[in-house]
């Protein structure tokens, strides 16, 4: 997570482009194959993204001599891996139904509630945590565009507060910037994007008129007239917040931490072996009825592992030939903060949003002679205070803007996406295919809000 993809980028000038075509090839086929040829894409989507994945891995390592991005790029997954696997098995030993109609109010309240959620144990874990009650409040009139809302809201943009809501702000924070940053300046962006897809929300489930059955009378009149929750699987909340606290146990960050020393980065796995060992003993000694409740099986997760084993190897092409475009000198001029939002959003919805911000920020610093490997620099940075004023913190907040919220714009945007899609399709729901979900969804509900938070943020920079 401590790469620095423009120094990469421009070790390797001449990358080839033809290297770009596994990483599109895989896109290509997460969007058509479920459609098209479904039998053979179910039961080879593993080989799949492992070859093509293998396939750039070994070029990088062969032909191109470089071990530095593989390395890296291999830390970031196995870091990205562990985490949702560990949120995944630790979450599905909770079980919380809630007994109340199933109405737009219950469903926008309860989005709302995961919104703020995310900002404490992650989008991973607040979408984790709520996704099958969710199914369940809706399990006579469920469709796909509820769960999609969900990402919107969950999964992505309500993570926009804190460190832990999100990686890209996690990766921030490693790098310098203040913990307290996140919340000081993206407060008013995140209520009003939280608001305005709210609002959305709530418009299109009212027009949802249509049940799968006719609930009980007796039924109707219980949840009208009381709201009940039940809850099963507490001590899995324990190894919950084992996993999630285990997050900020990264040595940049916390000194006298065992780690090993790589391209002036220090690099550690203790956090990750907390959290898969917390994981192993949370589905050790979960609660049976609570896994059964659940219907809880590994085929969600081995998907997101696999398919983004695949999308984490086949972008790296992807990520350096952007980052060599924008970090030439002619081009240099053009490094604005509408320009940073628009970019960084751009790839974050198509590629991870984790290294693209980590990206950005490089370039970004790189237009005012500061580096991202100097902590005070990324201080400086992200306050205002370095000699290029104020323009350096609206950049951070166009990246940081950017990076979260556009990673709900496709499916593989940001991790609990996948995630939310596969558990939800193991639940029956039909879901939209890869362009489905931009074209139906992402481009007439989520773009206009992008666009209004850029116009008033970045642009008019009113708050």
């Amino acid at each position: 997570m401590l790469n620095n993809f423009i120094l990469l980028a421009q070790a390797h000038e001449a990358l080839p482009l033809f290297l770009i075509i596994p990483f599109l090839l895989l896109i290509g086929m997460i969007a058509a194959g479920p459609i098209f040829f479904g039998h053979f894409w179910e039961h080879n989507y593993k080989t799949v993204a492992v070859v093509l994945g293998l396939t750039v891995l070994a070029y990088y390592l062969f032909a191109l001599g470089d071990v530095h991005m593989p390395i890296h790029t291999a830390a970031e997954y196995f870091t990205f891996a562990s985490l949702l696997s560990s949120l995944y098995i630790a979450a599905g030993g909770i079980y919380l139904n809630v007994n109340a109609r199933a109405t737009p109010a219950m469903n926008v309240a309860l989005v709302a509630i995961g919104a703020v959620l995310a900002n404490i144990i992650g989008t991973t874990g607040a979408s984790l945590l709520l996704i099958r009650p969710f199914v369940r409040l809706n399990n006579h009139r469920i469709k796909a565009y509820q769960i999609i809302f969900f990402i919107f809201i969950v999964s992505n943009a309500g993570g926009l507060l804190t460190p832990l809501g999100d990686p890209p702000l996690f990766i921030g924070f490693i790098k310098g910037v203040p913990f307290f940053w996140t919340l000081q300046h993206l407060f008013t962006p995140w209520l009003l994007s939280i608001a305005l897809l709210c609002l959305l929300f709530y418009f299109v489930d009212s027009r949802n008129k249509e049940t799968g059955f006719t609930p009980k009378p007796e039924v109707v009149a219980k949840n009208d007239e009381k709201m009940e929750f039940h809850f099963a699987g507490k001590r899995n909340l324990f190894w919950l917040a084992i996993i999630v606290g285990a997050v900020a146990l990264d040595p940049n960050v916390v000194e006298g931490l065992p780690h090993i020393y790589y391209d002036g980065a220090k690099i550690s796995f203790l956090r990750e072996f907390i959290q898969l060992s917390a994981a192993f003993l949370a589905y050790r000694n979960s609660n049976k009825s609570a896994l059964a409740g659940n219907q809880f099986n590994f085929h969600p997760i081995l998907e997101v592992v696999f398919l983004f084993f695949g999308i984490f190897f086949t972008m790296m092409p992807a990520l350096q030939l952007s980052a060599q475009i924008a970090s030439s000198p002619q081009y240099a001029q053009y490094i604005t903060p509408s320009f940073l939002y628009w970019t960084t959003g751009s790839l974050s919805g198509f590629l991870d949003n984790a290294p693209t911000y980590a990206n950005f920020l490089s370039l970004a610093m790189a237009k005012y002679d500061l580096s991202q490997a100097n902590v005070a620099d990324v201080k400086a940075f992200a306050e205002g205070t370095s000699a290029a004023g104020l323009d350096t913190l609206i950049s951070l907040e166009a990246i940081s803007l950017a990076s979260v919220l556009f990673g709900a714009f496709t499916y593989i945007g940001n991790g609990p996406n996948f995630m939310v899609k596969a558990i939800a399709e193991s639940a029956g729901i039909k879901m939209p295919s890869f362009f489905g979900y931009v074209v139906r969804y992402s481009i007439p509900f989520l773009l206009p809000i992008l666009a209004l938070v850029w116009f008033l943020v970045v642009h008019l920079r009113l708050f």
